[in-house]
């Protein structure tokens, strides 16, 4: 038998016997759980998941669920195969047991594993105070559950709601608020709306595009804290500046958790920003050793990206939980010669207040931007963000069919101010400072977050390995 021919051997037999879990019932696991069906993987296959439900879409939620368009619960993802898989629904995962293999549930169980993929994803920053967080009428925006409840809260049509924060989610409920003609008030820390993922110059933008449809909003304040009635119902909330607003509903938008937990004890290179792994999804340890048998996919895992100086790279975006779980789905069960990289350029969209506005690239990464097509006016145009003289990302405002055109550029590290496609070009073609707010301050985070640690905080420790 030739090595050729052993290795073939080899690869097929994993494939016909090994055992993949999956932790993480989500768009990552249900995609990841398909590309091994796809790839020819036959052995026993589990999905782990905390939450009752099977995957399904979460974009939705924010827009056309509370708007009352479509049901919170007939948002489950479409089937592109069966998986033929052993589902553990509403189990949530509770410690790595690396050494013997196995992930450890919270009813006590335990699941073993010859491969592993965490997709553990993110889940909403809850309340600062635990006993307000407790008052009805206080809301987060990340399951299905948590979209039904606000749809029913919305639709007894509050005297105003309260918005905390003002990131592309709580943007989005602010705008279908007005579109239910709910009056809204939207609090920020921040200087702007979407300041975190685009900068001052766009979040000037969008902060206009709240005031002209009629959102009170109000920037570089905060919510000190929330009053109820003696129902327990959230009546007024307090904010920084002394000012005290009436309200019947408040929507904590308030940024992500990455769901790590779990993993401690298990010497694996987690924590504030997720799962570090390699290029082709596999996990370090926490000395930046990586692993054989442990993937990570989707907005948990944080990866080094060519295109951006092979910094850490977290993206909570639909594209990359997809493609990040094809990857890791061929390189679990293929060795070294069949094994890609997943190095995706990052892309999202987001619907408010009657524009679609498309950004590809990481704007963040950028300190300049130049608007390259369109008026800024009628809120019909693209934007370029440069970094030392490149191209790094762009955006649009109604104006995503050139976004194409733009992702070329980008990963073709093209000068910055890029050439104009030929038409359409604005008045002023200068480039100005992009004004990303500085990491510390208190602002919605970003939806891509390129670091390897903890913003505040600048040290770091070995850990020698366990005997």
């Amino acid at each position: 038998m030739t090595a050729a021919s052993l290795v073939s051997q080899l690869v097929d037999t994993f494939k016909a016997e090994a055992r993949i879990v999956i932790v993480g019932a989500s768009l990552a696991g249900l995609r990841a759980a398909e590309a091994l069906r796809d790839r020819g993987f036959r052995g026993q296959l589990t999905i782990i998941g905390d939450e009752p439900h099977e995957p399904y879409d979460r974009p939705p939620l924010s827009k056309q669920v509370l708007k009352g368009w479509v049901p919170a619960d007939h948002t489950k993802l479409p089937r592109l195969r069966p998986v033929d898989a052993h589902w553990r629904l509403g189990v949530a995962a509770v410690g790595l047991d690396r050494s013997n293999r196995q992930v450890l549930l919270a009813n006590g169980e335990k699941v073993d594993y010859d491969r592993l993929l965490i997709a553990t994803g993110t889940r909403a920053r809850p309340w600062f105070n635990p006993q307000e967080a407790a008052l009805q009428g206080l809301f987060t925006v990340r399951t299905c559950d948590d979209a039904a409840k606000l749809a029913a809260a919305l639709k007894q049509r509050p005297r105003r709601v309260l918005i905390v924060g003002s990131g592309f989610v709580g943007s989005e409920i602010a705008s279908v608020c007005r579109d239910l003609d709910l009056a809204v008030t939207v609090a920020e820390r921040g200087k702007a709306p979407l300041v975190g993922a685009l900068g001052g110059v766009i979040g000037d933008i969008a902060a206009q595009m709240q005031l002209d449809a009629g959102v009170d909003l109000r920037t570089g304040v905060a919510v000190s804290g929330l009053d109820g009635d003696a129902a327990g119902h959230v009546r007024a909330a307090r904010l920084s500046d002394g000012t005290v607003l009436e309200v019947d509903v408040v929507v904590a938008s308030l940024g992500s958790i990455r769901n790590v937990e779990w993993l401690e004890g298990a010497q694996l290179a987690s924590g504030f920003w997720g799962v570090a792994c390699d290029a082709g999804c596999r996990a370090f340890d926490i000395n930046g050793v990586v692993t054989d048998n442990i993937f990570v996919a989707g907005d948990v895992a944080r990866a080094p990206h060519v295109l951006y100086e092979y910094e850490f790279m977290s993206q909570e975006h639909w594209d990359n939980a997809v493609f990040g779980a094809e990857v890791a789905a061929n390189n679990m069960i293929s060795l070294e010669l069949g094994r890609r990289p997943h190095l995706p350029l990052p892309s999202f969209w987001s619907g408010q207040f009657g524009v679609n506005i498309k950004s590809v690239g990481v704007c963040s990464f950028g300190d300049e931007i130049v608007f390259t097509q369109g008026s800024v006016e009628k809120r019909r145009f693209a934007a370029a963000y440069g970094y030392r003289g490149r191209i790094v990302g762009a955006v649009t405002f109604d104006h995503g069919k050139w976004l194409p055109y733009y992702a070329k550029l980008i990963e073709q590290s093209a000068p910055f101010p890029p050439p104009a496609p030929g038409y359409d070009r604005p008045v002023i073609f200068e480039p100005m400072p992009a004004r990303f707010p500085d990491p510390k301050e208190p602002t919605a985070m970003p939806d891509v977050v390129l670091t390897g640690h903890d913003p505040t905080s600048r040290g770091a420790e070995f850990r020698p390995p366990r005997t």
